[in-house]
């Protein structure tokens, strides 16, 4: 099947008040879970490559993304690939050549103004060269390997008048908002701001993005695309399934040494972990559908 666009898969969830999950990927195995997660489910994904990944694999974007570019064309069902989280100008120049159809440029961590100039200037490359873009405003914290934000705190929240401002100037597609979230939890305890969303929905004129989706209670995310999130971003909870897994395989099989083994087991725990949120954001449950299978 032929690259899905971002901006495609995202307007359409938008006009049906449903959100399309996005998933941050670091190995094939990544990518595959992803895809076979979102086969099983019957329904459009997106897979992304975070700059921190593309930091990982020491600093070179196309041998991920080449390697998704093959699992997405492979799928059953639409896939597109977004280039997430970027703060590099390099980087971010990079996306068009290496399929990427969207981007994530993220300049949060500056002050409003700074922010400001810096994204509108990458929004414009980002529209001359093709690519749907988006921005964040507010603190959604735990980037970088940072401990997780206190989202309650003073600041951490986006503010909707300040935010359709900066969505006007900036001239990007989709925004991600601070609303409780944070990045890199390990524990689904995130309480969701509703009424601000609310009022967020109602002021912006573009989807809306969840960041930081892996510490969001199920019905906190069910209460979140209901209200309007158009677009949710998933990475740990991938990595909390796969690390799990091959935790408890090596635990009891000590003599094993074939990679192959405890991957495999890894990435069916990802693909089932896949499920099961890509069906929670579709109002439907995971028992309802086919288990995945190697």
């Amino acid at each position: 099947m032929p690259l899905a666009e971002t901006g495609t898969l995202v307007a359409a969830a938008a006009a049906e008040r449903r959100a399309v999950a996005a998933f941050n990927i670091i190995t094939l195995e990544h990518a595959e879970a992803v895809v076979a997660g979102a086969e099983t489910a019957g329904s459009p994904v997106i897979l992304q490559i975070s700059e921190n990944a593309v930091k990982y694999r020491y600093g070179r974007v196309l041998p991920l993304a080449r390697a998704a570019v093959e699992a997405a064309r492979a799928a059953a069902v639409p896939v597109a690939l977004h280039l997430d989280h970027v703060t590099s100008g390099d980087l971010l120049r990079q996306a068009a050549d290496a399929g990427f159809s969207s981007v994530m440029y993220d300049a949060s961590h500056l002050p409003y103004a700074e922010n400001l100039a810096a994204t509108r200037a990458a929004a414009d490359w980002a529209h001359a060269n093709g690519l749907w873009i988006e921005a964040e405003l507010g603190e959604v914290g735990g980037k970088d390997g940072a401990a997780p934000l206190d989202a309650h705190a003073p600041g951490a929240r986006t503010d909707p008048d300040e935010a359709r401002a900066f969505v006007e100037a900036a001239g990007v597609d989709a925004l991600a908002v601070a609303i409780g979230s944070s990045h890199a939890m390990t524990t689904r305890t995130a309480a969701l701001d509703h009424e601000l969303l609310a009022r967020l929905v109602d002021t912006l004129d573009v989807p809306l993005v969840l960041h930081g989706s892996s510490g969001v209670p199920d019905e906190e995310l069910s209460a979140a695309v209901a209200g309007g999130m158009a677009k949710i971003n998933i990475g740990t909870a991938l990595n909390l399934a796969m690390t799990a897994a091959i935790r408890e395989f090596l635990a009891a099989n000590a003599e094993a040494v074939d990679s192959r083994k405890y991957l495999s087991v890894g990435r069916r725990a990802m693909a089932e972990t896949a499920t099961e949120l890509i069906a929670l954001l579709r109002g439907r449950s995971a028992r309802e559908l086919q288990p995945v299978t190697e």
